[in-house]
């Protein structure tokens, strides 16, 4: 890796399915200066919020907030060119406003968990937030994810394109160093939702960002019937607060090999330490690749309606979660009661708890380096069931 560049976040969301533009898709007009937008609601401390629609010529479309950075709605086809939205949220800004599990939002300044709250960088030791006792969970009680960030929306060579910048403040959530941060989304021609981050920092501290949509490719109902297909032969075990002990543990004969397609429910109910501790699957698995190498970390199908979505990442690790904590008590977008399994995620990621395993690939972001990193999203449709 360049000492000077640390990998650099493209994610991409891509339908391989090519549609006629309707008539509601052609109603908003593009010009040089501006995208469709419309208000999304207001902060309790007064900020107006907007939701952004980029919108490409075959019709996909995604609807992205400056509120967190959410990924709204994602519409795509199915098999029989149906457009529908893949992801969880709400319809309102009221609803990620109150206590959520992080529905489609940019996640940092550390995705996932730091154990205890608690890291040492330089000699110096840095207490976190643990807004998730007795650990910190990504970026704390007031993370990325709950945050206004400024938007500049345009039309770029590739398409529309929202791009969102933040400062994180010199020891914000406890963090050290005062961060800029930007994030650049633009729906591309070939149904490509490009989600680009960088970030440079004035102190030396740790950095972990990444995307954090819940997808049901059905558009409704449990993802126990989903197949997943992960080409990582390890996985990193956790403790009963889901820290990894530091162990790159073979997935082989366990209910984490996902090597070959298995639907997610096949597995998901055996008897099995990590499985109760995680309530099913929240793990991160490790590929055998060079941070910063763009490869393929998971396919998932849907039978029913035929969508394929592909994950491609320079990441080293990614993180499969299985809607474990989602208990029927959210009513989100069309009126859906979000239940337990209703929803996956995938999270390109470095190992959680990076900060505390020397061993793990590193975290650290120092001035005069670039973070950098490339996740991809893509769609696209089987014509068989």
């Amino acid at each position: 890796m360049n000492s000077k560049t640390l990998p650099h976040v493209l994610l991409v969301f891509a339908a391989g399915a090519a549609l006629a533009l309707t008539g509601g898709c052609a109603g908003k007009k593009y010009t040089s200066s501006s995208l469709p937008s419309e208000p999304f609601g207001t902060t309790p401390d007064g900020v107006k919020v907007e939701v952004f629609t980029l919108r490409n010529v075959t019709g996909m479309e995604a609807k992205i907030s400056n509120y967190g950075g959410i990924v709204v709605s994602i519409k795509v086809p199915d098999r029989n060119g149906k457009m529908g939205d893949v992801v969880l949220g709400y319809d309102r800004l009221s609803g990620y406003l109150q206590e959520t599990p992080y529905f489609g939002c940019l996640v940092g300044r550390y995705g996932n968990r730091i154990a205890r709250g608690k890291f040492s960088l330089d000699g110096a030791t840095y207490n976190l937030v643990t807004n998730n006792y007795p650990n910190a969970l990504h970026g704390g009680t007031k993370g990325f994810d709950k945050v206004v960030w400024t938007p500049k929306a345009y039309m770029a060579k590739d398409g529309p394109t929202l791009e969102l910048t933040y400062v994180s403040k010199d020891g914000e959530e406890g963090y050290p160093g005062n961060l800029s941060v930007k994030a650049v989304y633009t729906l591309t021609r070939d149904n490509g939702l490009h989600l680009e981050y960088t970030a440079t920092t004035d102190k030396a501290t740790v950095l972990n960002l990444t995307q954090h949509s819940y997808f049901n490719l059905a558009g409704r109902g449990d993802i126990l019937g989903h197949l997943v297909e992960l080409p990582a032969d390890r996985f990193t075990p956790v403790d009963s607060t889901l820290i990894p002990t530091g162990e790159l543990k073979p997935v082989a004969g366990t209910p984490f090999d996902f090597m070959k397609p298995t639907a997610i429910g096949a597995r998901i109910g055996q008897d099995d330490e990590q499985l109760k501790f995680g309530g099913g699957y929240d793990h991160n698995w490790v590929f055998n690749k060079k941070t910063g190498h763009l490869s393929l970390l998971a396919r998932v199908t849907e039978p029913t309606s035929g969508r394929v979505l592909e994950v491609l990442s320079t990441e080293p690790g990614l993180q499969f979660y299985t809607g474990n904590f989602l208990d029927g008590k959210i009513t989100g977008k069309r009126g859906w009661n979000y239940k337990f399994r209703n929803a996956f995620c995938m999270e390109p990621q470095h190992f959680p708890d990076s900060p505390n395993h020397p061993a793990f690939p590193t975290v650290v972001l120092r001035p005069g380096q670039t973070y950098r990193n490339t996740i991809i999203y893509r769609f696209s449709t089987k014509s068989e069931r």
